[in-house]
Formats: C-alpha cells, structure tokens, sequence
C-alpha cells in the first residue's frame, strides 16, 4: 500500500513534463517571422470582359474597368496597351494600396466597323508576380441604323461621251420605325441627284449623275439627304467623277537620249481610245530625219502601239523641235501630236586655273 503514493506522484511528474513539451512549440509559433506569410500584390477585376451588345457606327463606346488589390503591398499599374488605334485608353489609377480599389478607362471608335461583330483587346501589365498581364475585352455588335453603300459613290467619265453611266447608291433603314426622305442637295453643279423608292420607308435608291461640261481630272461632291429619324437625321454620300479623255496617249511625251546616240533608241507610245465608237489610226510619221516607225493595233478600235526607232547617231539640231503624229477617225482629235524631246549632254566643269609659280628671286 505504500507503493500507492509513489505511483501517483511518478504520473504526476510524467503529466508536467509531457504538458511543458508540448507548450514549447506553441511559444516558438506565436512568435514566428510574419514575413514569410507575405503575399505581395494581387490584381483582381470585376470583369476582364464588357460586352455593350449594339452600338451604333460612329459612336463611342466607353467603359470603366474596376480592379482591387486583394494582396499586402502596393499593387503599381505601370501600362495599358490595346490591340489597336480604334481602342484608347483613359487616365487609369497608377498605385493602389492593399484593400483599395482602382479604374481602367476603355474607349472603342467603332466608326469603321458597321455590320460587324467585334472583340476588342487591352493589356494592363502590373506587378502582380502572378499575373503581370491582364487582358481585358471589348465586345458586341456594331450596327447601322441606315446602311448607305457606297459611301462614296464613283463615277467613270469620258469628257466627249454624249452620256455617261450613273452612279447608283443603296439606302436600307434597319430601323423599326419607317423613315421618309426628302431635301436633296449636291454641293457641286456637276452632280446631280435623284431619289427612287424600292421599299416604302425601308430602302431607296439615290442615282447620281454628271452634268457636263467636265473639265479633265477629278471632279467631287457631296450629296445630302434630310431623313424623318431622329438617330440619323442627314445622309451625306461623296461623289467622285473620275474624267478622262477619249483618247488616252501614254507616255505624252518621246524623250531621247543626248546625242549623238551610240546605239538605237526604242520609244513605244500606247494609245487608248476611251469612247464609245471604234477608232481609226493612220500616217504616223516623226518630224525627224532616220527615225522608222511602226503600229500595231492591240485591240480593235481600242488599243494601239506606236513604236519609235532612233538611228545610231541621232542628234536633234539645236533650237529645232520635232514630233510624232498621227491621223485619227474621232471628229474632235483630227491628229495626234506626241513631243520628241532630247536631253542635252552634262557640261563638263572647267579645270580650275592654276597659276604659274613666280621665278625665283637671284640674291643680290
């Protein structure tokens, strides 16, 4: 029996012991390196994608992009870069504390993108050690409320032409409500315009015409129409008449080496005829003495070679001009008259003059 007391006191002492082994790690826990629990910067976003679902063309599309630093340190925006010149990004927010949040302003010009569905792409790079470059998206549908096709409406002119074909302009609304036009005006007099209707306040057709005289060269107007929507109230299409000559000669002038010519020169003048009726060349002939020519009809009544060959030696006389020509069967250009021009010979520089050295002085 008096074992008993020996026992107790012996699980005793066990007990306390066992208890201070286990408290020493708990003490040496709770005073650890926080340090290592550090996470850094974290970038989070709302959404990485906005989809604005139908815009209209030509206008602006914005929106702000809003993110949080879900980490412990200061989380540093240091770019946005988007894909393309269609899409800008606004003033975003540079630094952003642990907790805090920030904004990415987007803006899309989605005035080239009528019809289309488009997805639209921004990177924001950060130091975020997980994720340095966020791609943020830009997506929907751009739409017309009226479609105008072409937007510029080109006209091929021949000057000499009794008539010339129109242009035609489709106009459809995409709108619910139906849509009357009306005022039409053309900023230039050489247009001008009429207005058909294919489908009652739906589609139209503008037809555009030339008025003559036309100068050579390109000719441009606007066309305006007024409309009954207030979405697109005025439609404006660009007329361009493109106005060429009958007859086309290319090159418009010959021009030859200076003289005299140490081999034989080759010269090939092409001849377009743009008009309505075939045409008839004949007699080319050069104003200048040795030079054979000949001419092939490429396409009949419309497309001819003229070739030019100068003879060894050929040298034009000073002062003199020479010229091919050739006779035509079109009533306004009788005879075709092509400049023959020679460049002169560069002038050698004169060698400078260099004195001659004065004799020497005798002592005396």
């Amino acid at each position: 029996m008096k074992s008993l007391p020996i026992q107790a006191a012996f699980f005793a002492w066990i007990a306390t012991a066992a208890c201070g082994f286990a408290a020493e790690p708990t003490i040496a826990s709770s005073g650890g390196n926080n340090s290592t629990n550090a996470i850094g910067p974290r970038i989070a976003f709302d959404s990485i994608v906005y989809d604005f679902g139908k815009a209209i063309a030509g206008t602006q599309v914005r929106h702000e992009f809003l993110f949080t630093n879900t980490g412990d340190a200061t989380l540093e925006i240091s770019g946005v870069y988007p894909g393309c010149g269609c899409t800008t990004a606004g003033a975003w927010t540079r630094q952003v504390e642990p907790g805090k949040t920030g904004v990415i302003p987007l803006q899309f010009n989605t005035e080239h993108y009528a019809g289309q569905t488009v997805t639209k792409i921004a990177t924001v790079a950060c130091n975020d050690k997980n994720q340095s470059a966020v791609r943020l998206e830009i997506k929907g549908t751009v739409w017309k409320p009226i479609d105008v096709s072409p937007q510029v409406a080109v006209l091929n002119i021949i000057a000499d032409a009794p008539s010339n074909a129109p242009a035609v302009v489709r106009i459809v609304s995409s709108l619910d409500e139906p849509i009357t036009l009306s005022e039409l005006h053309s900023s230039n007099p050489a247009f001008a315009a009429e207005l058909k209707t294919i489908q009652p306040n739906k589609e139209f057709q503008l037809v555009i015409r030339t008025v003559p005289p036309l100068g050579q060269g390109n000719v441009q107007g606007t066309i305006t129409i007024k409309t009954s929507s207030t979405k697109v109230p005025t439609i404006e299409v660009t007329a361009l008449a493109v106005v060429q000559s009958a007859i086309v000669v290319s090159p418009p002038q010959i021009l030859v080496p200076a003289g005299p010519l140490p081999s034989a020169f080759t010269c090939v003048v092409m001849i377009r005829n743009n008009g309505a009726e075939p045409l008839t060349l004949s007699e080319p002939a050069v104003s200048a003495d040795g030079v054979q020519i000949q001419m092939k009809e490429i396409q009949p009544g419309r497309q001819f070679m003229v070739t030019s060959t100068f003879p060894v030696g050929f040298q034009m006389e000073s002062g003199r001009e020479a010229g091919l020509s050739i006779k035509t069967s079109h009533p306004q250009y009788p005879v075709l008259n092509v400049p023959v021009r020679q460049t002169s010979r560069p002038v050698s520089p004169r060698p400078p003059i260099v004195p001659a050295p004065a004799p020497p002085v005798g002592r005396q």
